[in-house]
């Protein structure tokens, strides 16, 4: 390769990846117009988690029932494994159509559709049933709604999906108590909540992409991450971070979303077909999320994970007041709502 040409390609960045990303999906969704009505096309979806996930299998169902029923004229491919990008990046390809279908956690969705932020509050479920009924109920059907009707966001939100709940692992030290986390350094999703949430236990919140936690955790960038047990031993963070503390702060819901600009190219048929099988994914990915999640925790136990279960988990909850004083008053109706159910 001569120098000028290498030189092209060196500049050639992100956003002209994702530009030209845009084109390709623009040229896909061509062929959904009435003219070419009975072509073939397949809707790339991103997951950053790896196959055999619970997410990843449900949605690569919902693709099988959508090209059975529409004998072949409407298909799935999904991209596990962050191969597309991590959640910021597959977000941003997701708006501007050159992705169609993206899993992504309602923590990464806060930050462009702010009334979601309510789900993101620490302690904000007594429970996982708790959460589950909400999701399934018209608090979370509204919810799903805000995301499509925002006019910035770019996307269509179809269904909910179970992502546990998340606790705290770190490389350094047992931790038992709160005094435990002082001046650890954890990896949050990047959203205001999450950074204050850990910076109010006493530890450093760092925001930090999924794709980098591992490397991150390998290296010492980072003391440690807050996730759920698949997330933690499924991406190999259990490899490096062998203390796994089950606070349980947080219990933060995946979303499946469509590209609205591939969306509107749909028929409104071929639009209530995949919100219907949606709804199915949504119902299959929390049995399949159940057992996951105890061959997850099977497996840390086994590589000799030290798990600590937190019994008196009400000085944490006491610790995040300020974050529930700085954020909760916007959503309080909500809170209400949901903490009434």
């Amino acid at each position: 390769m001569n120098k000028a040409l290498q030189s092209r390609v060196g500049g050639f960045g992100r956003r002209d990846f994702i530009k030209m990303g845009a084109g390709l999906g623009a040229a896909a969704m061509a062929s959904m117009s009435p003219a070419g009505a009975q072509s073939k096309v397949v809707f790339k979806a991103s997951d950053v988690q790896p196959p055999g996930y619970p997410t990843v299998v449900a949605t690569e169902n919902l693709g099988k029932k959508l090209e059975a029923a529409t004998n072949g004229r409407l298909s799935i491919q999904m991209f596990p494994s962050m191969q597309l990008g991590g959640e910021k990046e597959t977000i941003e390809q997701t708006q501007i159509g050159a992705i169609q279908m993206l899993r992504v956690s309602a923590g990464a969705v806060g930050p462009i559709v702010d009334d979601i932020n309510v789900v993101n509050m620490p302690f904000l479920f007594k429970n996982m049933p708790h959460a589950e009924k909400i999701m399934d109920g018209p608090i979370g059907q509204e919810l799903l709604d805000k995301i499509t009707a925002h006019g910035n966001a770019g996307l269509v939100a179809l269904c909910w999906m179970n992502s546990g709940a998340r606790s705290l692992y770190n490389t350094k030290r047992t931790i038992k108590s709160i005094q435990d986390i002082k001046g650890l350094k954890f990896r949050v999703i990047g959203n205001p909540i999450f950074i204050d949430m850990m910076n109010a236990l006493g530890g450093n919140g760092v925001a930090m992409g999924y794709d980098q936690v591992f490397s991150a955790l390998q290296t010492g960038v980072i003391d440690g991450a807050e996730n759920n047990p698949p997330s933690y031993v499924f991406s190999n963070h259990y490899t490096a971070a062998k203390h796994f503390s089950l606070t349980e702060h947080l219990i933060v819901p995946e979303v499946l979303v469509f590209s609205k600009r591939a969306w509107s190219a749909l028929s409104p048929d071929d639009q209530t077909l995949i919100k219907k099988f949606a709804r199915e994914a949504q119902m299959e990915e929390r049995e399949l999320w159940n057992k996951y999640e105890q061959q997850a925790m099977e497996k840390a136990k086994a590589a000799g994970c030290e798990i600590v279960e937190i019994a008196d988990k009400s000085p944490f909850q006491n610790a995040v007041k300020p974050v529930w004083d700085k954020y909760g008053p916007k959503y309080q109706d909500m809170i209400r709502r949901i903490q009434s159910a």
